[in-house]
Formats: C-alpha cells, structure tokens, sequence
C-alpha cells in the first residue's frame, strides 16, 4: 500500500507531473474543504483581514503541490490558519473594539463639497482616486449630486448621492 501511495503522490521535491498533478487534485479537494469550513467572509468580503488567509493558504497549500514540504503537515498548518481566521472573526463578531482593531474602520473622504485631507492623508488615498470611484458609482464627472464619498474598510469607495427634493 506505501508503495502505491508513494508511486502514486512521490515524496519530497522530485515528482514527476503525475505526482504533481494528483497532489494538486488532492489539495484542490482540501482548499475547497477548507474555504466552506473558513466561511463566506474569507473569500467575499477582501478585507485587508481577510486577504491574509488567502494569501496564506495559498503560499502554504503550494508547497503541498510541489513537494517543497512535508504533505500532510502542510495541510495541517493550512488547517491551523482558516481556524485562527475563523476564530479571530467570531472573536470579532463579540468585541467591538477587537473588530475595528483587525479590520480598521470606514473614513469619510469627502462631504459638504470638499475633500477630507486628513482622512484622505491617513488612507493614502488622492483626489483622483475618490474622482474614479465618483465617475464610476454615478456615472457622472461632477459631484453636484454627492452628498460624501467613504473609504470602506474593504478599500473600496463608497458614494453616497444628494437626496433629491420631492
């Protein structure tokens, strides 16, 4: 049975593409595993939070593929990181200030018809940048009908329009 396991997976860095290709299958089967068990915030939401386990799990189940370390120690430590993620965000969910701790918090970049240069400073983010995003979400160069524009804690800006009279 080692000897069809062996034949079949390799061991160490000297695989050939089968043994590669097969170790890939098996760890296409465990991320899939391992993305339903992480839950739908690690692959959705792209918080800065959340891109670690994928950048993560990535650089880690990799190494299972092409041997670089042992396999099943490899899938254990893939293991370890989706449940610290996991616990980490139920840990969040119950501490409001554990949450704005992880995954930051929102910034108003611009309201009453200005730019917020200090909340555009902290960001790293320009006036051009809010301008795209305003081009964007209305579909319009001006900001005649933008009441603010807010750096999401996702990185993505957030246009909220002028409410209109009537």
């Amino acid at each position: 049975m080692n000897d069809v396991i062996f034949t079949l997976f390799g061991d160490g860095r000297n695989l050939d593409p089968l043994q590669m290709g097969l170790r890939a299958v098996i760890v296409f089967v465990i991320t899939l595993v391992l993305i339903r068990i992480s839950g739908r915030r690690s692959f959705g939401q792209r918080s800065p939070f959340d891109l670690v386990v994928v950048i993560l799990l990535g650089a880690t189940l990799s190494r299972a593929i092409v041997g670089a370390s042992p396999f099943l120690a490899t899938i254990a430590a893939a293991f370890v990181i989706v449940v610290c993620h996991r616990l980490l965000a139920w840990a969040c969910v119950h501490s409001h200030g554990l949450e704005r701790l992880v995954g930051g918090g929102e910034r108003e970049v611009f309201s009453n018809g200005k730019f917020n240069d200090d909340e555009m400073n902290a960001a790293l983010i320009t006036a051009t940048d809010i301008r795209e995003s305003v081009r964007q979400k209305t579909g319009a160069c001006s900001f005649d009908n933008v009441a603010a524009a807010i750096l999401e804690r996702n990185g993505e800006v957030s246009v909220i329009r002028k409410k209109q009279p009537g």
